[in-house]
């Protein structure tokens, strides 16, 4: 087990260290005077466990544990302090125990024990499953996952992992300034904690790549990131190849158009909101509305009505001022000879234009909505 010590007293390191070496399997990685020192050790190395003092200089033992847990490391923390008032407030920021100084050497055993016992039981419920890259898919679409064919569900550490990895995704393998990173991802902390926050979150993503057999796919180098994309499907990747496939839709690929329509799961990300991808959100957005609406004329012509209806009712629901698709459903109506439900989709379209952006329906909507009802007479 690998343990770091954090306390700013010389004497407690010696101590510790003394103590810690009469328990088996311990493996002391560092002894730190300060938090900060420890922190961006933690950054870079992958830790089991961290014996902290509570009373600490310029930031405290649970003020660093509290920073430790908001940058999503779950590392087992044990405070050893001269402070019983502290206990509950320790406990608040999930501490795996507390222990009172003066340290007996049997407490002190008791406590690793458990812990190496919780770490056994977490290892084996998360288990880490040999490399099948091609069984591995990176999704974007509706969501961020990482998808594996043995059903296994993305456990990100912390947002700005999962935030990362979106980033470094739509980037399609290219490099990525580890400047650029900070300012887009970071950009709201302090460029001293953005710096370690970044540190930190790369280890995350490369740790839970790594569950997936993929750790090499994060590149990394002084002062670029990227995501190597070689043998890994990309949902987002795929959709898009497919849509420049598709510019006609007939015969011969409306199979494939309707199996491309399935693949977009929802709009980028999902309910994940980020700034820098709003660009990226909208495109694909207006790609799929395209491939939809090209895909809906193919089936209308082939008198596939109730399928042609369903996807621009999805299209509408989406996009409640979607003029174009509203004409196409007016169309489809028409065929079904269905006249209450053409005229209440086009007065329900005519009442929320006025309502959002205060005008009416084109002039082509409205003659085509008087040519289909003459039609219907």
């Amino acid at each position: 087990m690998k343990v770091i010590i954090v306390d700013d007293e010389k004497a407690m390191h010696l101590i510790l260290k003394r103590m810690l070496a009469k328990v088996p399997d311990i493996e002391i990685m560092g002894s730190f005077l300060e938090t900060a020192a420890a922190f961006t050790y933690l950054a870079e190395h992958e830790v089991d466990l961290i014996f902290v003092d509570i009373s600490m200089p310029r930031e405290s033992g649970l003020e660093f544990a509290e920073r430790l847990r908001g940058s999503g490391r779950q590392t087992k923390i044990v405070f050893v302090t001269s402070h019983k008032e502290y206990a509950l407030a320790a406990f608040d920021v999930y501490a795996f125990d507390y222990i009172v100084k003066p340290v007996l050497q049997e407490r002190l055993h008791i406590t690793v024990q458990r812990v190496s016992a919780q770490i056994r039981v977490e290892r084996v419920v998360e288990g880490m499953p040999e490399r099948e890259s091609n069984d591995v898919q990176f999704n974007g679409l509706g969501g961020i996952e990482i998808q594996s064919a043995r059903g296994m569900k993305t456990k990100w550490r912390s947002r700005k992992s999962a935030e990362l990895f979106g980033y470094l995704l739509i980037h399609k393998g290219r490099l990525v300034s580890r400047a650029r990173l900070i300012e887009d991802i970071f950009g709201e902390m302090p460029q001293k904690n953005a710096e370690v926050y970044l540190n930190t979150t790369v280890y995350q993503l490369r740790k839970l790549l790594g569950v997936y057999g993929l750790k090499e796919s994060l590149h990394t180098d002084s002062n670029h990131y990227a995501l190597i994309l070689n043998d890994i499907r990309v949902d987002l990747l795929s959709f898009e190849e497919g849509c420049r496939r598709m510019a006609i839709i007939d015969e011969a690929n409306i199979e494939q158009a309707m199996e491309l329509e399935q693949l977009y799961m929802g709009d980028l990300f999902g309910d994940h909101v980020f700034t820098w991808a709003w660009s990226e959100v909208e495109r694909l957005s207006l790609m799929y509305t395209s491939l939809t609406q090209r895909l809906c004329a193919a089936l209308l012509n082939r008198g596939e009505i109730n399928a042609a209806i369903r996807l621009l009712m999805k299209l509408l629901s989406r996009n409640e001022l979607d003029e174009e698709s509203l004409m196409l459903l007016m169309r489809a109506l028409a065929v079904q000879k269905n006249k209450e439900a053409l005229t209440r989709n086009y007065l329900k379209f005519t009442e929320t234009l006025h309502k959002e952006i205060n005008t009416l329906p084109s002039f082509e909507t409205a003659i085509l909505y008087e040519q289909l009802l003459l039609e219907l007479e």
